[in-house]
């Protein structure tokens, strides 16, 4: 049984079509990538899961269940703009969140403490949140976000402001969670973690799905579009690519849609250029964001 799915889910706003006709679904144990530049629709499509905003057409269904009062209960969220009780204890402010989820007070205290100090800041408990770092913060807010033990969490750029300690600490704390056969939607820009850390991406441009499915499975579907050059001489300007790195002898090339290898390799030969090594490599996710969205959004 998937832990969420959903069916054909469109949100229109006057003639603009925010998200148009979006299914997908997420089995337990795996966390799923949410990316697409700015304005693809990702927030709208968080905001329909969570039932914040209704869609216009389509449904949406948690552990095979329409979403209602228990289905919520059923889901963390970490919202891209945080909200904490700033004049409030981090321990109470835990607590009372829990209990919106359902949670007793003594079962939260415990789990909130046990939390506290898995991201290292059970010494601080007694303090109020506006008393916490930037950095700080998030982190309780996470905590907030895990603490009913969801089986899904949607967790939106939670990497913002975090040290690279405290980056770590964050995606070990996912890992462990999908190791303990909990479900993540990942939205985030940072495609190296997405491509570290995700079994499979969902990616929005304009409203639309523009690519679905396994990590590894997208990777091999877009190997043709990656090309790694080694040379002597001066790069020359290449026509119809969308990104091109070229810097002490070595180049980057990722295809568009209208470009092939062998334009490439011609376009390289006519201009005179020494090359050494001509080879299609496997693509990073941000060189497959880029060939899709342009460098342009990126």
């Amino acid at each position: 049984m998937s832990v969420i799915e959903t069916h054909g889910i469109t949100k229109i706003y006057g003639r603009n079509v925010i998200v148009n006709d979006l299914s997908l679904s997420l089995e337990r144990g795996q966390i799923m990538g949410l990316i697409g530049p700015n304005g693809a629709g990702k927030t709208t499509t968080i905001r329909m899961i969570m039932d914040i905003i209704k869609p216009d057409s389509g449904k949406v269904l948690i552990l095979d269940k329409p979403m209602d009062a228990d289905a919520q209960n059923h889901i963390g969220y970490l919202p891209e703009e945080r909200g904490l009780y700033r004049k409030q204890k981090i321990i109470d402010s835990l607590v009372y969140l829990a209990s919106l989820k359902g949670m007793n007070p003594s079962a939260a205290r415990a789990r909130a403490l046990e939390l506290l100090e898995k991201v290292g800041l059970s010494a601080h408990a007694e303090k109020k949140i506006e008393q916490l770092s930037h950095g700080m913060g998030q982190l309780v807010q996470l905590v907030s976000t895990i603490i009913h033990d969801p089986a899904l969490m949607i967790i939106d750029e939670p990497f913002n402001g975090l040290d690279p300690v405290n980056v770590q600490l964050v995606k070990d704390l996912m890992m462990e969670l999908r190791s303990q056969n909990k479900s993540l939607i990942l939205s985030t820009h940072r495609m190296n973690e997405v491509e570290e850390m995700c079994d499979r991406v969902c990616m929005l441009n304009k409203g639309q799905q523009v690519l679905y499915g396994n990590l590894a499975d997208i990777k091999n579907r877009y190997r043709s579009n990656t090309l790694e050059v080694d040379y002597d001489g001066e790069f020359p300007r290449l026509d119809k690519i969308s990104d091109l790195q070229a810097k002490n002898g070595k180049a980057h090339i990722i295809l568009n849609g209208s470009t092939t290898t062998q334009d490439v390799l011609v376009q390289l030969v006519n201009s005179g250029l020494v090359i050494h090594r001509f080879e299609v490599a496997t693509p990073t996710l941000n060189d497959i964001f880029i060939s899709i969205a342009g460098k342009k959004n990126v």
